[in-house]
């Protein structure tokens, strides 16, 4: 980042700045950071709750149970394995200048879009278009 490396801890991207400026790349990417940061320790903890979760439980019933619990645990860490994949590609863009751009029309994606969702890669109406495409083709 050329300059302006302070952001102070309450800095809320506003409309009426530049879009994009070095501001708002910085807070986008602190933001991305933190939220992956928590997402690998919640992984780490998941692994160690594993681990230790290897017993023998003598009652079937509940040893069923206990694998459907690591069944669901597991699949919640695959999905957040794939959010963390967005994240490393919502960093990249930052890098590449890319980031904020609707990936279909090149236009800016809302930044209360990217506060809600800083992986967005798409504006909304985009979003809203590929979804109603999306949809008519799996009804068919």
């Amino acid at each position: 980042m050329k300059q302006d490396k302070f952001l102070p801890d309450d800095y809320t991207p506003a409309e009426d700045e530049q879009f994009m400026n070095d501001r708002q790349v910085e807070y986008f990417r602190r933001k991305l950071i933190a939220w992956k940061n928590d997402l690998l320790m919640e992984s780490r903890e998941t692994i160690e709750g594993l681990q230790d979760g290897t017993r023998n439980i003598p009652d079937i019933a509940d040893r069923a149970s206990e694998e459907t619990d690591r069944a669901l645990e597991l699949r919640t860490r695959d999905r957040q394995r794939k959010l963390v994949s967005k994240i490393d590609a919502a960093l990249r863009r930052i890098d590449e200048g890319e980031y904020g751009y609707c990936d279909v029309t090149g236009e800016p994606i809302s930044l209360r879009r990217l506060d809600a969702r800083p992986i967005a890669t798409m504006s909304l109406e985009a979003q809203e278009r590929h979804e109603r495409r999306e949809k008519v083709h799996r009804d068919d």
